[in-house]
């Protein structure tokens, strides 16, 4: 593997070694030698978390086992785990867990609360992508069809996503081929991102209001073929994002990427191939 490693693997040992004092989104990118966007996505490939809520829901949990062991100063609590008020600590406390800070202490065990523990990274990365990616000039698309905005813990609804817009498919005014998109766009440094599965049109302008849209401009692509089930379509990702592209040489652009299901897919048995579009900065 190249010097720059597996920046998953080492965002999370970085994490583990610094979540009690100040931690950044841009430090612990630095210490993958990625941007911050390469480092979300590798990261959310390879956990299923967004960055900085792993980091919460860890200095949650390391401060609700203080809690239980009976800490006598909640604020103290509090300020170690990043919090400037009882009440932000509160909030997060029981958004996390489900209760107060003050009802654990009180009952003095864990037993009923959802820790979240170090997480040992799976290496099970595919040694090498076949066939490698070929690279694509790609022209600017309009896509429209249904989005919903997700985050890591909510993405395993994008499925039934799909379910609901099969039926439009065919039926979008405007619509180019036979070729459906799945589309990630607009992500945030929290781990959200709105998800558009779509199909090319012509243009905008005829759509009924509950079409969503999304414009792609000309890119510059990687393009990766995943033959296997598309329920394993996550190692693949997991792989493109902190093995491949580390090693490629290549950076990623902040921009749309996109799978695009061919003809030769069929959503009814989940096989017959897919292509995940990743855009590179030129």
């Amino acid at each position: 593997m190249s010097p720059v490693g597996n920046p998953a693997g080492k965002a999370l040992w970085f994490i583990e070694s610094h979540f009690h004092g100040e931690l950044s989104l841009d430090d612990i990118a630095a210490c993958g030698c990625v941007s911050r966007f390469h480092l979300s996505r590798a990261f959310e490939a390879a956990t299923g978390y967004a960055v900085m809520r792993y980091v919460r829901a860890r200095r949650l949990t390391e401060a609700a086992r203080r809690l239980a062991q009976g800490a006598p100063d909640i604020l103290a609590v509090a300020v170690d785990a990043g919090y400037g008020s009882h009440e932000a600590f509160t909030r997060a406390f029981r958004e996390q867990f489900g209760l107060t800070p003050e009802t654990l202490r009180a009952q003095g065990h864990l037993d009923n609360i959802a820790l979240v523990e170090p997480i040992k990274m799976d290496e099970s990365l595919l040694a090498q992508l076949e066939p490698p990616p070929r690279f694509v000039d790609g022209n600017a698309l309009l896509v429209a069809g249904l989005s919903e905005r997700y985050n890591c813990e909510s993405s395993s609804g994008i499925p039934a996503q799909w379910q609901r817009f099969n039926p439009l498919f065919g039926k979008v005014p405007g619509q180019i081929g036979q070729v459906a998109y799945g589309v990630c766009y607009n992500p945030d440094d929290a781990g959200n991102f709105d998800y558009l599965c779509g199909v090319e049109v012509t243009d905008f302008s005829g759509l009924p209001a509950e079409l969503s849209r999304v414009r792609i401009a000309a890119q510059r692509y990687a393009v990766f073929t995943h033959r296997e089930h598309i329920s394993t379509i996550r190692r693949t990702c997991n792989t493109i994002w902190n093995k491949w592209l580390p090693e490629s040489g290549h950076a990623p652009a902040d921009a749309p990427n996109f799978e695009r299901y061919s003809e030769q897919f069929n959503p009814v048995t989940g096989m017959g191939g897919v292509e995940i579009w990743l855009p590179l900065k030129r």
